[in-house]
């Protein structure tokens, strides 16, 4: 009896825990390798100048549609500042105007010094 009481009790706490990684899952979240993915076709852009590439647009547009809640905008500013700060020829008033230039309203700046934590 103690067997399938132990058996149930691993069984109940294996579903709880799908259910929770499900529901995180569902949940999503901000990663840096989901920013740098969207931003990689900027890359030329923002240390070149011009005009962004169509595909530079829609990773702008991906990462504001993928940034919600405050924590997800504070993370994408963390990944976009640590991207910012490896490219040493990044121009800053081309990373400034990008929203703009790919109509979006980002509510996160693409910066090498901005505080994300305000």
């Amino acid at each position: 009896m103690k067997t399938v009481a132990i058996v149930l009790a691993l069984v109940v706490l294996a579903v709880v825990q799908l259910a929770i990684a499900g529901r995180l899952e569902q949940q999503g979240g901000v990663t840096c390798g989901q920013v740098d993915a969207n931003m990689t076709p900027c890359i030329s852009y923002l240390t070149q100048g011009g005009e962004p590439s169509a595909a530079c647009c829609s990773g702008v547009k991906t990462v504001n549609g993928m940034a919600q809640s405050a924590d997800e905008r504070k993370t994408a500013c963390n990944c976009l500042k640590a991207a910012a700060n490896r490219y040493a020829n990044l121009k800053d008033d081309a990373a400034q105007a990008l929203p703009s230039k790919c109509g979006v309203s980002l509510n996160i700046p693409i910066s090498r010094t901005i505080n994300c934590d305000t």
